[in-house]
């Protein structure tokens, strides 16, 4: 491969020494709030986001009154945003169909989808008011018919952010928490004196709260490892430098830990993005934050082809991938690893953040080679059944099943089938026996 890093990030053995930290941090305060409940959430509130209320959880006074403060056009805006969201989520839940067929004679297996029964949905706001998140995890939970839809956010400049709290409202949520990060997470999961648990915990957040979903997972379902935001330009040179580097720093502006990767066969066009970014960065008023994730996790990759490229990016498994090239398509079909795809230049991932339906919570950290992104079927449990109709099917079934659970050494097992074949068959079979055999198994 003929691969040259223009430039690089932090070293792996860095990020694995912050990871190490954060994880350190994370079970700590998780334990904290296991043994003390809301007294630790409180004090956790208080330390970090510098707000302690009487209550955590919004009255439905406060909830109308903070939707009063947000401008008539901010709330077209929100309610276009959860439109598309809502339209785009309804039509991925017609596709999934409860089932049932009939395999054999008197024999029917089926599937249901049914709901998850209550759900924690965290939306960022300490940092930037993430005013999308909402209608990603909430309004999708309730496209899927959830039936308890927690939500919590971290006060904004030391007050629950108007714009936030009317999303969460509108998009079904049944209740909501101006409360943030680890604890936010702990709360919900866990559960308190006066949060009760939940049992699935979904939506972006920094790293401290990425690392707490995953200390979680187990004691509660989630969605996906969704930590700090990550993205990715492959780009030849039908494209311009201008347009790259507003797409990479465009995400680079999320946090101080956002990786931001152009990919590329051009080398001209890699050193003028370079160059570009140092541009914008001079007049980027969010630069402080774009300037540290561009310094520290930013890349440039230069490869020999598209071929390379698509390597590359594959191995990279980015969560947001925006696409300029000659090729689209062709990247839409060999893509296999990456969070979501965002293709020609007249789309871009602010669009699929904000507004255009597609849901923004994704897998971060090469989680794109095995799991997709948050979705309506996320919240649903597709289970099975089964059922034996006819005295014939019982006893066929029963034979078969018999000689396999003796297969393996599992008597009690065939007992099981053994049972049916005497009661419904017309053979007798000892206790413990394997059955007779049946002269055909179509």
């Amino acid at each position: 491969m003929s691969i040259d890093h223009l430039k690089r990030g932090k070293p792996e053995a860095a990020r694995a020494e912050d990871d190490a930290k954060v994880r350190a941090t994370v079970e700590a305060i998780l334990k904290d709030i296991e043994a003390r409940g809301d007294a630790a959430v409180r004090d956790y509130a208080e330390t970090f986001d510098k707000y302690t209320p009487a209550s955590f959880r919004l009255s439905p006074a406060q909830i109308d009154a903070l939707v009063a403060e947000v401008s008539p056009q901010d709330l077209a805006d929100i309610r276009f945003a959860q439109a598309q969201v809502r339209n785009f989520a309804q039509a991925q839940r017609d596709s999934m169909q409860d089932i049932e067929i009939e395999t054999l004679p008197g024999v029917i297996l089926g599937h249901k989808n049914i709901p998850v029964q209550s759900v924690g949905c965290y939306v960022p706001a300490g940092k930037f008011p993430m005013v999308a998140s909402a209608h990603m995890s909430v309004a999708t939970a309730s496209v899927a018919g959830v039936p308890r839809i927690v939500a919590a956010t971290a006060p904004f400049q030391g007050k629950p952010n108007p714009a936030v709290i009317a999303a969460m409202h509108l998009g079904g949520a049944h209740e909501i928490y101006v409360l943030g990060g680890v604890q936010a997470i702990g709360a919900m999961a866990i559960g308190t004196e006066t949060i009760a648990p939940v049992d699935m915990l979904v939506g972006p957040g920094n790293a401290f709260v990425a690392e707490a979903k995953r200390q979680l997972y187990g004691r509660v379902g989630i969605d996906l490892f969704a930590g700090p935001t990550e993205t990715m330009v492959i780009a030849d040179e039908t494209v311009d430098a201008e347009m790259v580097a507003t797409d990479l720093l465009g995400q680079a502006e999320h946090g101080y830990n956002s990786p931001a990767v152009l990919v590329t066969n051009s080398r001209k066009l890699a050193e003028a993005t370079l160059a570009e970014i140092d541009r914008l960065l001079a007049i980027l008023p969010t630069a402080a934050t774009a300037a540290r994730s561009w310094e520290d996790y930013g890349e440039v990759i230069v490869c020999g082809g598209y071929d390379e490229m698509l390597a590359v990016a594959n191995d990279i498994a980015s969560e947001h991938v925006q696409v300029m090239t000659d090729r689209d398509d062709w990247f839409l079909e060999k893509m296999h690893s990456y969070g979501a795809l965002f293709l020609g230049p007249r789309t871009n991932v602010a669009n699929g953040d904000k507004v255009i339906g597609t849901n923004h919570t994704l897998p971060t950290k090469r989680a794109g080679r095995y799991t997709g992104g948050l979705w309506v079927g996320k919240f649903l449990k597709t289970h099975s059944y089964q059922k034996v109709l006819t005295d014939e099917a019982a006893a066929r079934i029963g034979e078969i099943g018999s000689r396999l659970c003796i297969l393996e050494g599992f008597v009690g097992h065939a007992e099981q089938c053994n049972i049916r074949v005497r009661r419904y068959g017309r053979r007798n079979v000892p206790y413990g026996a394997p059955a007779l055999p049946v002269e055909t198994v179509g």
